[in-house]
């Protein structure tokens, strides 16, 4: 094969290639854009807040350190509904509930039917176990979100190496000279076997 020819097919594949990462990258970057807003829009209608500084809701040691860097602030990211909902609701429903699950509760509450405590307990634990879930799925499509972000960065990093490797590639497809071949025949005698 000519080694012109060869330079030719490799060049122009990196092209094609820089080209697919490109519209990737820009199809990543529409999905982190489209995610974001949404998770933030959604979140923002629900105007949860945190609890304010120096509030008795972040004086409990297993609240605090995750809690106090967004104090007053609404939640309206990813990062900030996993701290709500692993952070402030799930340690108050372990405090009320004793640790039991909504499922062990229930279980409970049916055994007891006449028990109105604990039948008032099963409501507010599913409610509060039920917007934990929906705080939580909020926080994986934000994560999502990033990372089409970090994937929308690498695909045009790459595509801009790849339009560097080929505009080099065009510049040696130009000094090669036509006839040169790619893998030289040996010139002289058949190779002797021993």
């Amino acid at each position: 094969m000519r080694r012109k020819t060869f330079d030719a097919l490799l060049t122009s594949a990196g092209l094609v290639l820089a080209i697919v990462l490109v519209a990737a990258g820009g199809l990543m970057l529409w999905a982190h854009n489209f995610v974001d807003d949404q998770v933030h829009s959604q979140l923002a209608a629900q105007k949860i807040f945190f609890p304010k500084a120096g509030s008795e809701s972040l004086n409990d040691p297993a609240v605090k350190p995750y809690l106090s860097q967004y104090a007053g602030q609404q939640l309206v990211t990813g990062a900030q509904a996993e701290a709500y909902a692993n952070h402030f609701i799930a340690v108050h429903i372990n405090e009320m509930a004793g640790g039991k699950t909504y499922s062990q509760l229930s279980q409970e509450s049916l055994a007891n039917p006449t028990d109105a405590k604990l039948a008032g307990q099963v409501q507010t634990v599913f409610r509060g176990e039920t917007l934990r879930g929906l705080l939580l799925n909020a926080y994986a499509f934000g994560k999502m979100g990033e990372i089409a972000l970090i994937g929308a960065i690498a695909a045009f990093a790459a595509a801009g190496f790849l339009l560097i490797l080929s505009a080099l590639g065009i510049a040696h497809l130009r000094r090669v000279p036509a006839e040169a071949e790619l893998m030289p025949k040996l010139s002289g005698a058949e190779p002797r076997l021993a």
